[in-house]
């Protein structure tokens, strides 16, 4: 298995996943949960994997210094073309995430990483990467697909031989992850060198909904109800994505 990037899968990532409520969703926790945390002050921010650039555009705008990193040109060429109709200016860096410790030469304030360590032959390779790369006062803001939020969207389907064989990854063309996370097993391997200091679900229902009533239901409304239940105790690790904002141990 190698990581997996989307030179092909450009457009269709964008239709698929920032073309409705699911998008929407997505970008409004990740904003809150940064919002509640971040100090209000300029930060330099990296934004590995940046994809489309949707994040590092809102916090462009907020008045920080941001890095694109992104290793499929196509993606990146979206996020240089959603800066240049905003009238904002970037870092853009196409490079993967290898490449990154050889071609930066400070640690940031703020380290995006979202929905990347799935996509990964090697999810936990990439944490001492990321702990380089954040300054020792600073925040990495960590966005993975859940591997509980599949293994319980597989038994409310009734999908059981899938689940006795743990056949999680996408195939093909699927943009199903390759490489869904344990959320503990992931901890653990984080445990000796960050502190998770908040933590919410990413679509913590609205995935579970039959889909007549995702239909119905006005998108600021399932906005809203996310927001209110993204770190509901019995609810946030039900999200299909999971959110930590972490920070470097001394």
């Amino acid at each position: 298995m190698a990581d997996r990037h989307f030179d092909e899968l450009a457009t269709r990532f964008a239709e698929k996943i920032y073309g409705g409520a699911k998008g929407a969703i997505r970008l409004a926790v990740l904003q809150a949960d940064l919002a509640e945390a971040l100090p209000e002050r300029p930060l330099r921010v990296l934004d590995i994997g940046a994809g489309l650039g949707h994040m590092a555009l809102w916090l462009a705008e907020r008045g920080h210094q941001v890095t694109l990193a992104e290793p499929a040109a196509p993606m990146l060429e979206g996020a240089r073309q959603r800066f240049t109709e905003a009238g904002r200016a970037a870092t853009f860096i196409e490079a993967p995430w290898q490449e990154l410790l050889g071609r930066l030469d400070e640690p940031y304030d703020l380290v995006l990483c979202h929905a990347v360590l799935e996509w990964l032959a090697e999810p936990q390779a990439i944490l001492p990467v990321l702990h380089q790369l954040t300054a020792r006062d600073g925040w990495l803001s960590l966005a993975f697909y859940n591997r509980d939020a599949l293994i319980y969207r597989n038994l409310l389907k009734g999908h059981f031989r899938k689940l006795r064989k743990q056949r999680f990854a996408g195939e093909g063309q699927s943009l199903t992850p390759q490489q869904p996370l344990d959320p503990r097993e992931l901890e653990a391997a984080m445990a000796a060198s960050w502190n998770i200091e908040a933590r919410s679900g990413v679509r913590v229902f609205h995935d579970y909904m039959p889909q007549e009533f995702q239909h119905k239901a006005e998108p600021l409304d399932l906005v809203e109800m996310e927001l209110a239940y993204r770190r509901h105790p019995a609810f946030a690790g039900l999200g299909r994505y999971l959110h930590w904002l972490c920070r470097p141990r001394e």
